[in-house]
Formats: C-alpha cells, sequence, structure tokens
C-alpha cells in the first residue's frame, strides 16, 4: 500500500507541475487549442488518481466493513459511495 501511496503523491505533483505550467501558457498568450490540450491532460490524469484512490477505498475501507460485520458501518459505506456517485452525475 506505501508504494501505491508513494505513486498517487508522484502523479499529484506532476499534475501541479502541469497546472502550474498551463497558468503560464496563460499568462504568455499561448494558443487556446494548446491550452486546452493540457487542460485535458490534467483531467484525464486527475482521474486515473480518482480512480486509485476509490479502489483502494474499497479494498480497504469499504472491505473492513463488509468484515466486521457491523450494519450501521456498511450502511455508512454504501451511504458515501452513493453520494459520491450523486456528485459525480452533476
Amino acid at each position: 500500500m506505501a508504494e501505491a501511496k508513494k505513486a498517487g503523491i508522484n502523479r499529484l505533483n506532476r499534475i501541479a507541475g502541469q497546472v502550474r505550467g498551463v497558468a503560464q501558457m496563460v499568462e504568455d498568450d499561448r494558443y487556446c487549442i494548446d491550452i486546452l490540450h493540457q487542460i485535458q491532460a490534467i483531467k484525464s490524469a486527475l482521474a486515473k488518481v480518482e480512480t486509485q484512490v476509490l479502489k483502494d477505498h474499497a479494498a480497504c475501507c469499504v472491505a473492513e466493513a463488509i468484515a466486521s460485520g457491523n450494519a450501521d458501518d456498511q450502511r455508512e459505506k454504501f451511504e458515501e459511495l452513493v453520494t459520491l456517485f450523486e456528485k459525480a452525475k452533476r
């Protein structure tokens, strides 16, 4: 898990660098399409991080709630996921 966390942090640091690069492109009045391509790349990279965090959540937090047999914990984790997916649809 520590390796996955490190990979996620590295990816987020690269994304932060990309965002700074886009800000510089805007300041430099670069061609709009070039800026938009970079923004799409950032969104794609963030989506990959989001997917990995969701997988980690399911593998750890949700699995622990299921294994605990505690109906309240299970319900809470289920409701968290439903709320997350509802927000993603907006």
